[in-house]
């Protein structure tokens, strides 16, 4: 498979991508534990369908140090025992955030208040700038059918 379209080799789309990209450098400073930040970023690259993003955020929760055994569950968090409550509450804050079209009304007030009990306002800042973030990042990649497979962890700083 080849990228119908390289957002690195054009001027303007390589600014925007940089930029995209700087965006998140806060989330990746803050208190929300990076193998939390890859579980969630993972989640929603699998309900989008990138499998660029889903190379690169399995590679990256393993560099963060998560295991083989919870990466190969996250698509069936719901059915797994090996996730914790507040892990729960981000992946499921996560799919709702992310199936805005297929859930009317967005994310329930149930998914939200239990996300409330779990994390603090700057994780939760975190948290929605990582669905949103990831979500943009998915579409870009999807659309452009970029290849997966060859991400190093750590690529991209």
């Amino acid at each position: 498979m080849d990228v119908r379209y390289d957002f690195f080799t054009n001027p303007v789309s390589s600014k925007f991508l940089k930029q995209l990209v700087s965006s998140a450098r806060p989330l990746m400073e803050s208190s929300l534990p990076a193998a939390m930040r890859e579980l969630v970023a993972l989640r929603v690259s699998q309900i989008n369908g990138c499998g660029f993003c889903v190379d690169m955020h399995t590679k990256d929760a393993v560099a963060a140090g998560e295991t083989q055994q919870r990466l190969h569950l996250v698509a069936v968090w719901r059915e797994a025992t090996v996730f914790t409550d507040s892990e729960r509450a981000a992946l499921e804050l996560a799919e709702e955030g992310t199936r805005l079209a297929d859930a009317s009304g967005g994310v329930s007030d149930e998914v939200w208040a239990n996300a409330t009990k779990h994390f603090d306002e700057d994780q939760l800042g975190v948290l929605i700038s990582t669905i949103a973030v990831m979500n943009d990042l998915n579409r870009l990649n999807v659309i452009t059918q970029r290849p997966a497979g060859d991400y190093q962890p750590g690529q991209f700083g």
